[in-house]
């Protein structure tokens, strides 16, 4: 496999350290953080700009400076773990996990192996680690890439088992490459908690304002149809498991993969 760089992230935006770049891990440390800095972190600095629900945060700092975090969060739907570890009776998705473009290459497996040293100690009823490595290429209207594509480097690096790929779906895109929730949009059809926050947000990706008096799932409809939104068709992320106990059962290693998945163009219109 060709050496990929590491990539970092600032202000939403991607840079790389060169692959055989060693570390300096002399003035790196690792601990938990508190939710407040995690979050602040993570929407400044993730190319998605939002936060999961957390049941662990941790930092990396170089020197007293906070280059780095790993947000471990709860799987979206409890079934979404079992397909993956059936024998976990408790476990975590690694929701989150951004560095800075100023730490040096080869610093994920290094916060990896801390994390997770934090999250047993920390949390020792949880039995699995799930994480996700998303292989589609994205841009932005403009062209600019925001997602390389990645096939899980750092975890196959950290004995991460590959067992395979999440279900296709399709995803709307923002023009700045963002995917529009579709747990948002949920929340705007139904009129549930959150509503106008995920509304604000769609707003600024460009979505009409809605109109007096119309329903929620008319809005959604409509504001997919004539923002500046894509339709992709996205093949699955590439998912990896880590058992935190001797006695759990996750699913069967299959062959890793070496290479990203080809970029999709993208199709105007929606709903």
């Amino acid at each position: 496999m060709t050496e990929q760089p590491c990539q970092r992230w600032r202000a939403g935006r991607a840079s790389y350290r060169p692959a055989r770049e060693v570390v300096d891990t002399r003035n790196l440390s690792a601990d938990l953080l508190d939710e407040r800095p995690a979050k602040s972190f993570v929407v400044e600095h993730h190319y998605s700009h939002t936060y999961p629900a957390a049941r662990l945060r941790v930092g990396l700092y170089q020197g007293r400076a906070l280059v780095g975090v790993a947000v471990f969060g709860e799987p979206a739907q409890q079934a979404t773990l079992g397909r993956w570890a059936p024998g976990a009776r408790d476990g975590v998705v690694l929701s989150r996990f951004v560095l800075l473009d100023e730490v040096g290459a080869n610093a994920e497996t290094w916060l990896l192996a801390r994390a997770f040293r934090l999250l047993r100690r920390e949390r020792p009823e949880l039995e699995a680690i799930v994480s996700y490595s998303d292989p589609l290429p994205r841009r932005t209207l403009a062209g600019e890439v925001v997602v390389p594509g990645h096939v899980g480097t750092i975890y196959q690096a950290h004995n991460g088992r590959y067992l395979g790929r999440s279900k296709p779906e399709t995803l709307h895109l923002a023009g700045d490459g963002r995917v529009i929730s579709r747990r948002a949009l949920g929340k705007i059809r139904l009129d549930h908690r959150g509503a106008a926050y995920a509304y604000r947000q769609l707003l600024e990706m460009g979505a009409p304002p809605r109109r007096p008096l119309e329903e929620g799932p008319a809005y959604v409809l409509r504001a997919l149809r004539e923002g500046p939104f894509r339709v992709v068709r996205h093949p699955g992320n590439h998912v990896y498991a880590w058992a935190l106990g001797g006695e759990v059962e996750i699913g069967p290693e299959r062959t890793r993969p070496k290479q990203r998945d080809q970029e999709q163009p993208g199709l105007w219109s929606a709903a």
